[in-house]
């Protein structure tokens, strides 16, 4: 009995926990709303403006009936809407002709409220709200740490920018907007039906319960399934983005195949469970539609009955009152889609608004100090980091530099070389010990301008879908083409640039696929020297070329890290020689450090490293001369 005690307390804690959060979430799409107020009064407007032509088209449709019957039967009295009906002294031709041109009046002058509804809706929809939200979002991804894209897919990312926003602008015009026209027509249809016969009317309501019954029924069932069907859709685009950036490994395997396979499993997921959702929702709508229709039953049934009483008229009572009916039935039975439409909406927005929210972790300090150009002293002061709790990255790490020192970072897969590298420009904040850079924590200066003193190349550089030049100025749209020209001399890229098709206008396609690896590469490293930045971050920029080729990287590196303090992060001895400190690593601590030349004194993990190299190339040479002298 116990158990059974806590079970449901658990249970009942949950629900309301779900409840809560969900509360908190319509009140700040209530919020979102609220920005948009004149443009949503704006529609509410021209809807209800609508709502009275069609209301007034009805009336007039009911005169017309009655205005009928009262030439064959003169007791018969025609009471229009706002008095308005033909003289009794004129021909009735002329009477129905009167009557027929209001209706074709109030359709003409309702198609054009339609028309400009229509325009302001979409206006406020998709120009304000989508837009909006979408650079809300956008601008929040640009200033949110590592951290985030780190626990987060890049394919997620993607869906929410846009697939989720787009349904959570459904709160708005298929929630928010549609509820408060709702309930507008609702009163009005109440109002009329009223003035009409009360009895009839409340006769008429009975269903109603019945039909908010099934719709909040509805919603129930399908919040936790718009949920999934996010997830689903992440999937399918996790999918689709690493086969188009795989392709190259897809084809080399001949796996094309088993990519079509997975991905029509994944698509075959996603529409078995949106069939699921469509099911429980052509379940309740029928079951909706019909309950709405039990009151039309009622009024053919107790309706006919006071017009043959002569309780009410046929045209402007029976008539007029069966079209409320139906328009407030189709009213009411638009519940369920509302209910549906929330239900989107509130899964959509929970994971818009977890971007919206998630901390800023690296950001300016309040006040920083003033802006100084950087002149690249550098210190670590026992730094030690982690990207997970209790997963230790980078240990008690210390070690100081002089302006102008180059240094190089060495140690095995998963030693902390990268993670050391992304200290200097904040892409994280150490757990304990200090950063500092010319005697200034790091955190005390403004986040640009300690990142646009610091020249980053990457071991895979990105190339932008753009031309040679903007790629080049990228960290400097406004450079000059002598500025740009002088970066890619000093990055040896200039002569291969003018013997493209256009030179430095030359558009690149996506990746930079149309460049060899070490054109990219210098391409990155004159991106990095345009800002002409006291530091200098090389990580492992000769790792994926051929020998050949990096003779040409390391004569660029030479020209680019003179006067620069760098970090280079390499394997190579041909790297290693040029600087003039090396720092190794092992499991995020310092365990060596000294030139090459002091290091290859100790009986060390370098010097071991070192004479591996030595050997394999030693082999090489051997083996060369060998097949020189065999042929």
């Amino acid at each position: 009995m116990g158990q059974h005690s806590s079970v449901k307390s658990d249970d009942d804690h949950s629900a309301a926990q779900k409840g809560a959060q969900t509360g908190a979430l319509l009140k700040r799409l209530f919020q979102l709303s609220w920005r948009y107020r004149w443009n949503c009064i704006l529609v509410l407007i021209l809807q209800v403006c609508i709502l009275a032509f069609a209301l007034g088209g009805l009336g007039f449709v009911g005169v017309g009936i009655d205005y009928l019957r009262q030439q064959f039967d003169a007791e018969v009295v025609v009471r229009g809407p706002f008095g308005v009906h033909p003289p009794v002294d004129w021909e009735p031709r002329d009477g129905m002709l009167l009557i027929a041109l209001g209706v074709l009046l109030v359709a003409l002058i309702r198609a054009g409220l339609q028309f400009f509804y229509t325009n302001s809706f979409a206006k406020l929809v998709q120009g304000r709200i989508v837009v909006d939200l979408r650079s809300q979002v956008y601008d929040k991804m640009q200033r949110l740490s590592f951290r985030f894209f780190d626990a987060n897919e890049s394919s997620s990312i993607i869906n929410r920018v846009t697939g989720d926003v787009q349904s959570v602008r459904l709160f708005v015009d298929g929630v928010l907007m549609q509820s408060v026209i709702l309930l507008l027509s609702v009163a009005v249809f109440l109002i009329y039906m009223f003035s009409i016969h009360v009895g009839l009317t409340l006769a008429c309501l009975v269903p109603m319960p019945l039909i908010w019954f099934l719709s909040a029924s509805l919603s129930k069932r399908v919040a936790p399934a718009y949920l999934r069907t996010r997830q689903l859709v992440d999937r399918l685009i996790t999918r689709i983005v690493e086969n188009v950036q795989g392709m190259p490994v897809v084809k080399g395997f001949a796996l094309e195949q088993e990519q079509i396979r997975q991905y029509r499993e994944d698509s075959k997921a996603l529409r078995d469970h949106q069939e699921s959702i469509f099911w429980i929702v052509s379940v309740y709508s029928p079951l909706i539609t019909f309950s709405s229709q039990l009151s039309i039953v009622i009024l053919l049934a107790y309706g006919g009955h006071l017009v043959i009483a002569g309780e009410i008229p046929l045209g402007t009572g029976l008539v007029v009152f069966a079209g409320l009916l139906q328009q407030f039935a189709g009213q009411v039975a638009n519940i369920a889609t509302i209910a549906d439409s929330m239900q989107q909406s509130l899964a959509a927005a929970r994971r818009v608004f977890e971007v919206l929210d998630a901390p800023i972790e690296i950001e300016s300090p309040a006040q920083p100090l003033p802006a100084k150009k950087l002149h690249g002293e550098i210190a670590f002061e026992n730094v030690s980091f982690s990207f997970k709790q209790n997963d230790s990255v980078l240990e008690d790490v210390s070690f100081h530099l002089q302006p102008g020192d180059s240094v190089a970072i060495v140690g095995a897969t998963g030693s902390g070389k990268s993670a050391l590298l992304n200290l200097i420009p904040r892409f994280y904040d150490p757990d304990k010990g200090r950063v500092l850079i010319d005697g200034n924590d790091i955190r005390q200066l403004d986040l640009d301008v300690l990142r646009r003193g610091i020249g980053l190349v990457f071991q895979e550089s990105f190339i932008f879908r753009a031309s040679v030049a903007a790629n080049i100025a990228f960290g400097h749209p406004n450079a000059t083409q002598a500025q740009i020209e002088k970066a890619a001399r000093i990055a040896s890229a200039h002569e291969f640039v003018t013997k493209l098709r256009n030179g430095y206008q030359t558009r690149l396609g996506e990746g930079g696929a149309d460049l060899s690896g070490g054109q990219r590469q210098r391409i990155a490293l004159a991106r990095a020297i345009l800002l002409e930045p006291a530091i200098l971050i090389l990580d492992d920029p000769t790792a994926a070329i051929d020998p050949e080729t990096e003779n040409e990287i390391l004569t660029a590196m030479d020209a680019a890290m003179e006067g620069r303090t760098t970090f280079v992060v390499a394997h190579r001895l041909s790297t290693l020689r040029r600087a003039n400190h090396i720092i190794v690593l092992e499991h995020g601590r310092i365990v060596e450090r000294g030139t090459h030349e002091e290091l290859m004194k100790m009986d060390g993990h370098y010097r071991s490293a070192a004479m591996h190299q030595m050997a394999d190339k030693e082999s090489r040479r051997l083996l060369e001369q060998y097949d020189g002298g065999a042929s």
